[in-house]
């Protein structure tokens, strides 16, 4: 209810201005949410931090604005309580004709961005050569949330991929490629090197323990940055394999990125040096180049250097990096650019924002946002592994919940002794199995550790995917049961009469509120909270309301409840696919 919030603030403003004069113009109301449904929706605290400057109670201050606060349209007469609380609640006849505005409206009340801006999301980003693995999954799954949820708002999002497609172990991936299919140098699709991962480990063991392979490597490299064309074969067939082995996973989760490597942006590494060296900021050390950084040391308490040319005359991550954000800010024109990745890259992240800032990259209204996350933890509360210490392949953990969500469905139409094709039991597994991981992992704030449970997170009770995929399945249960056509009930419908129904109305038209939280402070855990408390409040609304079915009440009760139910399933859908997670009309 962000526009209803926004009128009140108008009016309290207006208010404290005729009761103590133009000199309190634009004084804050300080007006938020009440903290207990019984005081009303609203509360203004602005009485309390005026008593000292006006000399008065701030029960007479309070009082003194109330009394000039013309809000007849949309609340009850005002209320003073405790020391000079304001308190406000609003006439059910508001809250019937917001939610018979939102009925016909496909964004439900949400409005669009006043300013849409190009906005960049930096998300996922494996490494070529080397399997997804649990260590990918935050990153993929928040960041494809924000982007989501941005796109929604109506900002022009670039999705993009950082992938790790460049860089000295290449020559080493290159010079096996080289002795172990030499035939894909020269013949279209005589690649098929596998398990990636097993190649890797094999190149890497071999590149230790035998010094000319290591030679080999590194004139591999040399030719790589030179361009040399076989080289380069080599390594888009490398690029392409692993591409084919991410092209999976993101189908899974159905994820949508554009790929734009680190080799991209290669050739703009010198430009990157050239002009650190102009504006004054690089400094040789030790035969490197370097940016020495404020509000960073090392151990000995000296400053510390970000290095953006090696002695050997390469680059590394954080060239890369400066070359990619300048090309973002001045190619792609991006007004906020949002990284998503661990919490351990947090230095990273402040020092080449530190070092693009004192280069003048950095224009007054473009935003850089870190977005950090924490570690997914095993139920022993140390980093997620396998039993034989390994990392978890990302498409193992994903297939192990379908695969969990696929016995636990079974076990419950055993139980209910239902009968259901192959084909249902499979799509409704995949959709929770999906759901089930993505909920939990967004559900969490994203700056903490979480621990994984398959058991936890496929429970249909609780904060759960299967819990709100649950709710909105049930509301589509009504709809087959009484023939009902959601989209034919008519606008002007709504009526609440009891408790249960202005509780729900008034969660309903919250979703703007939460999603414009989200919008800026990019925690989609804050959604999770809004659909989880939306589904009990609903269910709350349903079995009360067992006793006379939905279906089965008189009009014009019967309609307006059907209406009720329109309307979180589709705040329920909306919500959940803003997070990345489909619905199920039937479970």
């Amino acid at each position: 209810m962000n526009a209803t919030q926004e009128k009140l603030k108008v009016q309290l403003e207006q208010a404290i201005v005729a009761a103590f004069g133009a000199d309190f113009a634009g004084v804050d109301p300080i007006l938020v949410s009440a903290s207990n449904p019984k005081f009303g929706d609203y509360q203004a605290n602005v009485a309390l931090s005026l008593s000292k400057k006006l000399g008065l109670q701030p029960r007479a201050i309070a009082g003194a604005i109330a009394l000039k606060l013309d809000v007849s349209e949309i609340c009850e007469p005002p209320e003073i309580a405790g020391p000079g609380f304001i308190n406000l609640k609003l006439k059910t006849a508001y809250l019937e004709a917001q939610l018979n505005k939102i009925q016909a409206d496909p964004r439900l009340g949400v409005p669009a961005a006043k300013t849409p801006k190009r906005e960049i999301v930096d998300f996922s980003s494996p490494n070529i050569a080397k399997e997804m693995h649990v260590g990918h999954l935050r990153s993929t799954i928040i960041g494809d949330s924000i982007a989501r949820i941005l796109e929604f708002q109506g900002h022009d999002v670039l999705r993009l991929n950082h992938i790790g497609d460049w860089g000295t172990q290449f020559g080493m991936l290159i010079a096996y490629l080289r002795e172990v299919y030499p035939d894909a140098l020269t013949t279209a699709n005589a690649l098929d090197i596998g398990d990636l991962v097993s190649f890797y480990r094999k190149a890497k063991q071999r590149f230790d323990t035998d010094a000319a392979f290591q030679e080999t490597a590194r004139q591999e490299v040399v030719r790589l940055q030179a361009g040399a064309e076989d080289t380069l074969h080599a390594w888009k067939l490398l690029c392409e394999q692993s591409r084919q082995e991410f092209q999976v996973i993101y189908e899974l989760l159905d994820i949508n990125l554009t790929e734009r490597g680190e080799s991209f942006y290669n050739p703009l590494l010198s430009g990157v040096v050239e002009d650190l060296e102009k504006s004054g900021l690089l400094v040789e050390n030790q035969g490197a180049k370097c940016v020495f950084l404020e509000g960073f040391t090392n151990r000995e308490g000296e400053p510390l250097p970000l290095i953006v040319q090696k002695s050997d005359g390469g680059y590394n991550y954080a060239t890369t990096d400066l070359a990619s954000l300048r090309y973002r800010i001045q190619q792609d024109q991006a007004k906020r650019i949002i990284y998503v990745t661990d919490a351990g890259q947090g230095n990273h992240f402040a020092q080449f924002f530190q070092v693009a800032r004192k280069a003048g990259w950095i224009p007054d209204d473009v935003e850089l946002v870190h977005v950090p996350f924490g570690l997914v933890l095993g139920e022993d509360g140390k980093k997620l592994k396998t039993r034989s210490g390994d990392t978890v392949r990302l498409r193992d953990l994903l297939d192990e919940a379908i695969a969990r969500a696929h016995a636990n469905l079974k076990t419950r139409l055993q139980e209910e002794e239902r009968q259901e094709t192959e084909e249902f039991i499979n799509e409704v597994a995949r959709v929770v199995g999906i759901s089930a991981v993505k909920y939990a992992d967004l559900s969490q704030n994203r700056t903490s550790n979480y621990i994984f449970s398959y058991d936890k997170m496929l429970d249909f009770k609780g904060n759960t995917a299967p819990y709100m995929l649950y709710a909105y399945a049930r509301i589509q249960g009504i709809s087959r049961k009484g023939d009902i056509n959601f989209k034919e009930l008519g606008n002007n419908a709504v009526l609440l009469e009891h408790e249960t129904e202005l509780a729900l109305a008034k969660y309903l038209l919250q979703l703007d509120e939460v999603i414009s939280s989200v919008e800026q402070d990019l925690l989609p855990n804050r959604l999770c909270e809004y659909l989880y408390e939306l589904s009990k409040k609903f269910n709350q609304f349903y079995d009360r309301n067992q006793g006379v079915q939905v279906l089965e009440a008189e009009e014009p009760q019967r309609t307006s409840r059907l209406v009720l139910c329109d309307l979180t399933a589709r705040t329920l859908k909306l919500g959940l696919e803003l997070l990345g997670i489909e619905v199920l009309e039937r479970m």
